[in-house]
């Protein structure tokens, strides 16, 4: 098993093993358990707070990171706002729904932050790191070189994996992946490495990769745009929804739900929110199970998946796609081969889905982490470098 994969804990409660009781929270508040960096609650492990009315509760952090973070929302999102590049910037951020105290600790302040994840169903996160520096213009020289050993090639690459969670539709489980995997990537291994968020067990959702390139864009074209503000240590967040929009909108039944999944002996994943690890002889009797019916039920998926629906998917669903309204990575769920009929009557009922349903946005990208915003005026040549490369890689991915 590669460096940087471990099991996650469920998308929308807390995992195993994480010892609650050991722990206080603010009144009604659970541990964020769908985060994927390196963000923390107070001194414990556990990260960001999930406030009982669906929002995200991020504590502020000591002087001078958490003041600043919490001037830059000030100032983007105060009612007194009225210049044209902040306004445009809040469309490109969680929203902020101001500070939160607990009445058991007053002397706490927390961010209050919209949950980009809470419209879907199975949210497949990453966190990107942007820029050529994960240091600002304050950093001690000892600061530097710690950010710089962290990982060398920041520079060069502009931009750093923190972490990813990735829904497997094949067995119904989550990868995650920390940030050792993200500092392991090189210049050869980074297409590669980037695309397993990507992936969903049988095939790239080249939908997905196309949406969020779409979505940087509009980002880069910000940046472009202004001379206002620098960001160091700033994240890109990353949603997608990893439930194909097929099984999302109902169609199909409650018989065909896909198997739980076959995984290589001893590798930790998630089973519809609870961790199992297989043990050789478990691992031999599901292929022996499950080998056919994997085979006859995801033929078309893996089909759909490399020829791009050409042969099934009509105009209408073509046009569709670039709507965000069908998932190119298409899944047909039928116990056996689906005949012509089968196939016209799928179409009629997807065109009719599609164009009755709205469907929540299938992509989502945010950009997160302001404690080392910096006023500027200049533009932010480091991180349009970054983004630039972000998006040259995503790109490559859609010409494999």
């Amino acid at each position: 098993m590669e460096s940087g994969l471990s099991s996650a804990g469920p998308a929308r409660s807390l995992g195993p093993g994480l010892g609650l009781g050991l722990h206080r929270f603010p009144h009604g508040c659970t541990p964020l358990s769908h985060q994927v960096a390196g963000h923390k609650y107070g001194k414990s492990e556990l990260g960001m707070l999930q406030h009982p009315d669906g929002t995200v509760l991020k504590q502020l952090q000591p002087p001078p990171r958490g003041p600043r973070e919490l001037n830059f929302y000030n100032m983007v999102f105060g009612s007194s706002c009225h210049e044209h590049v902040f306004l445009e910037l809040r469309k490109f951020l969680p929203k902020f729904l101001g500070t939160w105290t607990p009445t058991t600790a007053p002397n706490e302040l927390y961010l209050k932050l919209e949950d980009v994840t809470r419209k879907f169903n199975k949210p497949c996160i990453m966190d990107v790191k942007i820029g050529k520096k994960s240091y600002d213009p304050d950093a001690s020289a000892e600061k530097i070189q710690q950010q710089i050993s962290k990982y060398p090639l920041m520079e060069e690459i502009g931009f750093l994996v923190l972490g990813m969670r990735v829904y497997q539709f094949s067995s119904d489980s989550y990868m995650t992946y920390d940030q050792r995997y993200g500092r392991g990537l090189t210049k050869e291994t980074l297409k590669d490495g980037l695309s397993r968020f990507f992936h969903d067990g049988s095939c790239l959702r080249k939908d997905a990769v196309a949406s969020s390139i779409r979505e940087v864009e509009n980002i880069l074209q910000w940046f472009e745009n202004q001379s206002k503000l620098c960001f160091y240590a700033s994240s890109l967040l990353f949603v997608y929804e990893g439930l194909p929009q097929l099984t999302a909108m109902g169609v199909g039944d409650e018989s065909h739900k896909p198997p739980k999944g076959i995984k290589r002996t001893g590798e930790v994943v998630e089973y519809n929110n609870n961790v199992h690890v297989l043990s050789s002889s478990e691992n031999g009797m599901m292929e022996a199970s499950v080998g056919q019916s994997l085979s006859n039920m995801y033929a078309l998926h893996r089909k759909g998946c490399s020829r791009a629906h050409q042969s099934v998917v009509p105009l209408q669903l073509k046009n569709a796609e670039q709507d965000h309204s069908i998932c190119k990575c298409l899944t047909l769920v039928s116990p056996g081969q689906p005949n012509g009929n089968e196939i016209k009557q799928l179409e009629k009922d997807l065109v009719h889905t599609s164009s009755t349903l709205q469907e929540p946005p299938e992509v989502d990208v945010r950009m997160i982490d302001f404690a080392h915003v910096f006023p500027s005026n200049t533009k932010d040549e480091e991180y349009i470098y970054g983004l630039r490369h972000l998006i040259s890689v995503l790109r490559n991915m859609l010409d494999d």
